[in-house]
């Protein structure tokens, strides 16, 4: 899957917004992110049936691009997730 056209955090309401290329903008809370981190610690938690403990005013610090996604980084933190684009786009 080809990466968004636009990509951008916004702080305020606490969000990230994806703007892909057939014009469609997705919206997605960053506690949201942080719950569905794909990386193998959180995997590894969900597999326990474990929860990551969300701040209540978590925020995205920064993000780099991966080529197939991007590397989120939490204001907990929280650095190790890679959320390939696909994965994004299925987010409801």
């Amino acid at each position: 899957m080809d990466a968004p056209e636009h990509v951008t955090i916004h702080a305020a309401t606490g969000r990230l917004s994806l703007t892909w290329r057939d014009g469609q903008t997705q919206w997605i809370d960053n506690a949201t992110l942080r719950e569905r981190c794909p990386c193998s610690t959180c995997r590894r938690l969900a597999h326990l049936g474990e929860a990551p403990r969300i701040e209540p005013q978590l925020v995205i610090v920064d993000m780099q691009p991966m080529g197939y996604g991007v590397q989120i980084v939490f204001s907990d933190g929280h650095a190790q997730g890679i959320y390939p684009w696909r994965y994004l786009a299925g987010f409801a």
